[in-house]
């Protein structure tokens, strides 16, 4: 891929990305934090989703 295939790639990546309604992009983002959750845990193990939940409960009462 020559770098005038790319920037041209990436412009349709960013256009068909602004042409979005700001729902959808607000969608996608949520999806991406939640599944971003699960990285975490794959990589380090169990001690970051326990620590989350720790404090996730304290901050709730």
């Amino acid at each position: 891929m020559s770098g005038n295939d790319y920037l041209k790639f990436m412009t349709e990546q960013v256009v068909s990305y602004l042409d979005l309604p700001s729902e959808e992009r607000r969608k996608r983002k949520e999806a991406h934090k939640q599944q971003h959750s699960f990285y975490t845990t794959r990589w380090f193990g169990m001690l970051p989703f326990t620590l989350k939940i720790m404090f996730h409960k304290e901050n709730s009462r």
